[in-house]
């Protein structure tokens, strides 16, 4: 009887251990930093930030905003994708508002105040429960390629931080011979190459080279991390840097410039690690830690 006690309060604790696993929680602070709000560069902000992470069942979602000027509805894909907010799942207009994500399957979050779903206040993300790293496929090149840094906004000092350039490179594949062009207001703005820790920093008197004429291109010669600055007062502060990832490239070509008569430079240094787009996540070792635990705790009966 003491014998089947033991083995009883064994498998108790396991099975507690693995429930406990099981209502673990993450707390996601949706668009980090940035918070809740219309975003500067349309929705693929909260795309980068939702892409970052993994949901898992039992995880919850805190939106932060301003009372009575955002608020946020839980929407069907069709009323996401028609930025629809007439008849919402679930709407709240206190922050923070929370959401526990309850089910796998996907998610679906806008704005319900004037036009801000289709400014891009939208966020769409899918809960799994058991996350892994999804491998990105490898886009297939015929040659160099021209960036256009943040497109038609340009090379400036972002509204909501360096999250907009990061959000602008996010999905890019940049290769040795592809050039960046950044467009802006001369005498206004310019443009650094730094090393990373500069970059980090912020600093302004440590840069290796420094465009201040409009347009500013710069082919990319070297794999490695390549990191972009300007050296005007809190401009680096204020969100204008880039750092981008750049690979060896598979195409035999000579480098392509962005315009006639513009200056170009090698940015990075050679051999640096790549940067990441994703986070690793411990819950698959727990599951499986606690998963055997509980077999160990079982074995006891037989």
């Amino acid at each position: 009887m003491a014998r089947l006690g033991l083995r009883l309060v064994i498998l108790a604790v396991a099975i507690a251990a693995l429930l406990q696993f099981t209502a673990a929680k993450t707390i996601h602070e949706v668009g980090g930093a940035l918070g809740w709000l219309v975003p500067p560069g349309g929705p693929v902000v909260y795309q980068v930030w939702a892409d970052s992470q993994t949901f898992v069942v039992g995880d919850v979602l805190v939106f932060n905003f301003s009372d009575g000027n955002q608020d946020v509805a839980r929407v069907t894909k069709e009323a996401f994708n028609s930025c629809n907010s007439s008849d919402p799942i679930s709407l709240q207009t206190k922050s923070p508002a929370n959401f526990t994500l309850d089910k796998i399957g996907e998610y679906y979050f806008i704005g319900t105040k004037n036009d801000h779903c289709k400014l891009g206040q939208m966020l769409a993300i899918n809960v799994t429960e058991y996350p892994g790293p999804t491998p990105s496929p490898s886009p297939t090149r015929s040659g160099p390629v021209t960036y256009i840094v943040g497109e038609e906004l340009g090379w400036f000092v972002p509204p909501g931080g360096s999250l907009f350039y990061a959000s602008w490179a996010y999905g890019k594949t940049f290769e040795v011979g592809d050039t960046l062009v950044f467009n802006f207001i001369n005498g206004t703005q310019d443009v650094a190459v730094v090393s990373k820790s500069v970059y980090a920093n912020c600093t302004k008197n440590k840069t290796i080279e420094v465009y201040t004429t409009s347009p500013a291109n710069i082919t990319l010669k070297t794999t490695g991390e390549h990191f972009f600055t300007s050296t005007y007062s809190t401009h680096c502060e204020l969100g204008q840097k880039l750092a981008i990832n750049v690979t060896h490239s598979s195409i035999a070509a000579p480098p392509h410039h962005g315009g006639s008569g513009s200056s170009s430079s090698t940015a990075g240094a050679p051999g640096a690690p790549p940067l990441s787009n994703s986070a690793p996540s411990s819950r698959i070792g727990s599951a499986y830690f606690f998963s055997s635990l509980l077999i160990v705790a079982m074995a006891f009966f037989h």
